[in-house]
């Protein structure tokens, strides 16, 4: 039999992810590097300085620029269509601010993937992020841009948006590239629901271009409880580690304020340490699998 590998799956969520940083960035610090990922949203904004081995990073520089109208707000938003100044943010910032580490994000080998959401088709795209050039930071963007406050994003040949509305939370996805155990990083508390969209009737007018993003933001609470209950089947049956706030973040996803980034980080920091030493057990229970997979063959 093959060697099992192990994966991770990053939930968006806007600033909330500044949760799922503070756990990569204990992961990068105790050298726990898995086999593969998938982000979503901020979870591949975010979470592509795990493969660059960036610890710090993320955190860095949306404190840096929290209140910098270069790199997001309202007056972006107005002249540019993008909350988040495509130029600034995905140009500038990781090319000369606060650079990537482009060598070693295509040095590590993790299996890295982006989740988009094809505008036309209603369809989830799965790109894998092997080179880091223009195009690595367009599927980024795309990944992360969130309807009504983001311009689709041409590239590959597709108009994207925001991967949140074709597949939130991708453990199916992992599992299908056979990572049967995988680390999940959600960014919502036990219990958590998602009901219909707020405010879904004021976007329908501003979304009516693009009728698959209208029906996909419809379909989106069903899809997202079913996804969790996912979750929590393969958690129950020792094949997903889970980590979820064990408190409610209550932040905004476009917060400014970078005492609230630093709080939300600092939560996933204090439940990564918290539980560490079950991550390592979980880890090397796999670990034991599949050398004894190995042996048996």
């Amino acid at each position: 039999m093959a060697i099992e590998k192990t994966g991770l799956v990053l939930e968006g969520g806007g600033m909330r992810g500044m949760y799922t940083c503070g756990i990569l960035d204990v992961l990068m610090e105790k050298h726990i590097y898995l086999d593969g990922m998938v982000g979503v949203s901020a979870g591949i904004a975010f979470g592509c300085n795990y493969k660059s081995r960036q610890p710090g990073r993320a955190l860095r520089y949306n404190v840096r620029f929290a209140r910098d109208k270069r790199y997001s707000g309202l007056l972006s938003l107005l002249k540019t269509g993008n909350y988040y100044n495509a130029y600034f943010a995905y140009k500038l910032v990781p090319t000369h601010y606060d650079v990537f580490d482009y060598n070693v994000f295509e040095d590590t080998p993790i299996e890295c993937y982006a989740v988009c959401f094809d505008v036309n088709s209603g369809e989830g795209v799965y790109q894998r992020l092997t080179r880091v050039d223009d195009d690595f930071f367009e599927w980024i963007r795309a990944s992360a841009s969130m309807p009504v406050v983001a311009q689709p994003v041409e590239v590959g040949g597709r108009h994207l948006l925001d991967g949140g509305l074709a597949d939130s939370i991708p453990l199916e996805f992992m599992m299908n590239k056979g990572y049967r155990r995988n680390v999940v990083i959600l960014t919502r508390e036990e219990g958590y629901r998602k009901t219909a969209e707020h405010g879904l009737w004021l976007m329908k007018p501003m979304l009516r271009k693009w009728p698959k993003v209208i029906e996909a933001l419809e379909k989106r609470p069903a899809h997202y409880n079913k996804q969790l209950q996912l979750v929590r089947e393969q958690e129950r049956m020792g094949n997903a580690f889970v980590f979820r706030p064990m408190k409610p973040l209550d932040v905004s996803r476009t917060t400014h304020d970078p005492a609230e980034m630093n709080r939300v980080y600092q939560q996933g920091r204090d439940e990564a340490l918290q539980r560490l030493d079950e991550l390592k057990r979980f880890l090397a229970d796999e670990d034991k699998q599949s050398a004894t997979s190995t042996t048996d063959e």
